[in-house]
């Protein structure tokens, strides 16, 4: 089976009294013909890639375009102030998505969730979390499973790429996947942590793909800070009792429908939107002449 809706898996939940994340892991197992222990294995070995890219940061780093580098150190460094308007959590939040989004500028390690764009997302919420609260590994890779469930909804439903469906498949999908990822880690119920993406993805709907000269830079790595708390407030929001209007399955037929809507020229072409800025034109000829 290959889930193209929360409702499903949320009724196999039910049905088999076994967690959300577990109805993934079985699905897993019975779609490649996996052990539990080999699937919890590449699951625990991408959780360890996204600690490594984290720890592997470097503030020296700088992209070839020279558009990104050395701003994760300087959120580290905020972070260690005193006189901050928000809490430690948020921001080593922010601080380990920009840290992520540079790495990948950069040409490091990195782990696509969902893709290369919106990589710092997931990571930043859950290994904070790790961090921060300290649960068992076992119970991030289980959020994990939780996140891949969302992703694959939301793949089948709508799309994760952003030449596709614009950014809202990028960011969007990552935020809505680290949501419900929260959600659980936080002893959401199913029905919260579909509360949860479908509250994140409806913040994101609609949002365009307009990078700076074609390259996943700019606006990209400070969307990923949005896209990260976005899915923390989006969790709390659902674990306070808040419900979504609409639900989440709905929000992500929806997505599907305005992305087929968004113009080519605000999908990944870079032809409109931020792209064709004075700035960004600058950078443009910038590189042009340094190539």
């Amino acid at each position: 089976m290959s889930f193209s809706k929360i409702s499903q898996i949320i009724s196999l939940s039910q049905d088999k009294q076994i967690p959300f994340w577990q109805v993934i892991l079985e699905d897993d197992l019975h779609e490649n013909n996996y052990s539990k222990d080999y699937s919890f294995s590449k699951m625990e070995k991408m959780l360890d890639a996204m600690i490594q890219a984290d720890k592997d940061y470097s503030p020296e780093l700088r992209s070839h375009s020279g558009l990104a580098g050395g701003e994760g150190a300087k959120l580290e460094a905020f972070r260690k102030q005193e006189n901050r308007l928000i809490g430690t959590f948020l921001t080593l939040v922010m601080e380990k998505a920009v840290k992520m989004g540079e790495s990948n500028a950069c040409m490091k390690r990195i782990v696509a969730a969902p893709t290369a764009g919106s990589c710092g997302v997931i990571p930043a919420v859950l290994l904070a979390y790790f961090e921060y609260k300290k649960p068992d590994k076992e119970k991030i890779i289980q959020a994990l499973y939780v996140a891949a469930g969302i992703g694959q909804v939301i793949a089948n439903t709508a799309s994760i790429s952003g030449a596709e469906g614009g950014c809202q498949a990028e960011i969007g999908s990552a935020s809505s996947m680290a949501s419900g990822a929260l959600t659980f880690l936080e002893g959401g119920t199913n029905e919260q942590i579909a509360t949860a993406a479908a509250l994140a993805m409806k913040n994101m709907l609609g949002l365009t793909c307009d990078p700076v000269a074609g390259l996943v830079e700019v606006p990209c790595i400070k969307r990923n800070v949005a896209g990260a708390v976005n899915a923390i407030t989006s969790s709390q929001m659902a674990m306070a009792g808040i419900t979504s209007a609409i639900t989440a399955d709905e929000v992500f037929e929806s997505m599907e429908r305005i992305g087929n809507l968004i113009p080519p020229c605000l999908k990944e072409t870079s032809q409109e939107g931020l792209a064709i800025t004075p700035s960004a034109q600058a950078v443009v000829e910038r590189m042009s002449a340094e190539s």
